[in-house]
């Protein structure tokens, strides 16, 4: 099933209670709208779930939630995001232990690391599970960007099923594209890059993982669906609908990374009615009213009540 995972796979957030505790009723109100939305998989404990931010305990909490309240509808890729090997594999035994269907690993980060050190992160990850493990291409976050001509070889071995591409590097995503093309399609490309799918599909990617697509998970859906059916002035239509949607995350003013975007994200879906709060995890400041009221035009401007 998880070798096959194709389609729209969203990073599903983690909301909290006012107090900073795991929300598990917006939880699982989340993962019933990603559902009810047609989505293809679930990504548990990504960047948009604020993983880094998580203490182990809270990171193995969340991940069971969320394939619990998944029950076997679709799989859930889980997060084992952590700077060097043993401490992915202890991450990589709590997903294998709550039922999770694959898991999904950055480079080696913290710690300068050459190509070398990459391949053995990714081939002693893929011996110490019986997982499918797939790679997330974050650079911002790593500080390397995995080469396209490793990637296709692990993939050709069997190391890696597929790449969570969230470089933001359209050239690259088009290179490791056409790399995985001429090999047979060895891997299962997906782009995180939610205003750009259209393009990441016409490049030869199998899906997507947007984080906006918590926010409108149908959007994303029908938008896939549309690239299927070869309907590309439907693609365009809803990409471009979904682009306007995205600049949720350029309303708050000063912020950058995750306090922007996940702030956008979450003060979406309070919105919305899906989730009790927008809390983020310190030491991120949740945003405010007149931010949150801007956002309520533009989740309207998009048809989303």
């Amino acid at each position: 099933m998880t070798a096959q995972l194709r389609g729209v796979v969203p990073p599903v957030l983690t909301p909290f209670t006012a107090e900073g505790e795991i929300d598990l009723a917006s939880l699982e109100r989340l993962v019933a709208r990603l559902l009810d939305g047609g989505v293809d998989g679930i990504f548990a404990l990504g960047s948009s779930s604020e993983t880094a931010f998580l203490d182990d305990a809270r990171r193995a909490a969340a991940l069971e939630a969320v394939v619990r309240f998944a029950d076997g509808r679709v799989p859930v890729l889980a997060g084992v995001i952590d700077t060097q090997l043993e401490r992915v594999l202890a991450h990589a035994r709590v997903a294998e232990r709550v039922g999770a269907a694959g898991i999904v690993a950055t480079a080696p980060f913290y710690a300068i690391t050459g190509p070398a050190e990459v391949e053995a992160h990714f081939r002693g990850l893929a011996a110490g599970t019986d997982l499918p493990v797939w790679a997330y291409d974050i650079p911002v976050c790593t500080h390397y960007k995995l080469p396209a001509d490793l990637l296709v070889r692990l993939g050709q071995e069997g190391v890696l099923t597929g790449v969570k591409d969230s470089s933001g590097d359209d050239v690259g995503f088009r290179r490791l594209a056409m790399l995985n093309r001429a090999a047979g399609e060895p891997l299962t490309l997906l782009t995180g890059h939610e205003v750009v799918v259209d393009g990441a599909y016409l490049a030869g990617a199998h899906g997507s993982v947007p984080g906006l697509g918590n926010v409108d998970p149908a959007g994303y859906v029908r938008m896939d669906r549309a690239a299927r059916a070869g309907d590309w002035e439907a693609v365009r239509a809803e990409q471009d609908r979904l682009a306007a949607l995205f600049e949720i995350v350029f309303v708050p003013a000063g912020r950058v990374g995750p306090a922007a975007g996940i702030g956008a994200f979450k003060t979406a879906l309070r919105h919305l009615g899906v989730i009790e709060t927008n809390v983020m995890a310190p030491p991120m400041v949740p945003l405010g009213d007149d931010d949150a009221a801007r956002i309520a035009e533009l989740c309207s401007a998009a048809g989303l009540s």
